[in-house]
């Protein structure tokens, strides 16, 4: 998801997707100790992106 798409959402919206992306970054913790993987980094720079758009 990009900036210019978080911008457009309402803040309502961007409250749900970030408790939906701490909920998908435990799992994906849970997850990338069986197997190394890259989308935990992802997901946390989507939850940067929201938690200061929403400052």
């Amino acid at each position: 998801m990009k900036k210019k798409e978080l911008k457009n959402m309402s803040k309502e919206d961007r409250e749900k997707k970030l408790k939906e992306l701490k909920m998908e970054l435990i799992k994906s913790k849970t997850a990338a100790e069986k197997t190394n993987s890259s989308k935990t980094r992802q997901i946390k720079k989507m939850i940067a992106r929201i938690i200061t758009l929403n400052k």
